[in-house]
């Protein structure tokens, strides 16, 4: 538990940076199920940016810790996919997110429209994805462990 306390707290420190600089962003992943109570425990923090500011995004992770080396995109075309070390925290961070399936790239921009959920950690205002969206996500990326827990 302690874990988990130290990455929401990281999370917190880093939305209250993006929040201040207006940078459109919301929480996917396994930590969105975390937080609506699907599942008991997340591994990184998966940061959804608006395209239109990426670079200011990375400018604030960047100021809180460090870039890690690229990793293998397989079945991903992202535009802008940066990873971060943040505390001993690992933080995706993705714009014009792109999954490759069956050949064809389905592109899902975040757009400040499709965010219309928020929780709060440590006094920090976190946007959250839709859960509708990251089940067609997770449909495309084949994850049908991720949509079973979605489903219960």
């Amino acid at each position: 538990m302690a874990e988990i306390s130290k990455k929401l707290t990281v999370l917190s420190q880093i939305a209250k940076e993006l929040n201040r600089r207006q940078i459109t962003w919301a929480i996917g992943a396994s930590l969105l199920l975390y937080l609506k109570g699907m599942v008991q425990e997340f591994h990184d923090i998966d940061i959804m940016v608006a395209e239109a500011d990426a670079e200011k995004a990375k400018k604030v992770l960047l100021s809180f810790g460090k870039l890690l080396p690229a990793g293998p995109k397989g079945q991903y075309k992202t535009k802008y996919f940066w990873e971060f070390d943040v505390d001993g925290v690992d933080i995706d961070m993705m714009a014009g997110f792109t999954i490759v399936h069956d050949g064809m790239d389905f592109y899902f921009p975040l757009e400040k429209e499709q965010i219309n959920d928020y929780t709060e950690i440590n006094g920090a205002v976190i946007p959250l994805q839709s859960l509708d969206e990251w089940r067609i996500y997770y449909k495309l990326m084949g994850r049908t462990d991720k949509i079973a827990i979605m489903d219960r």
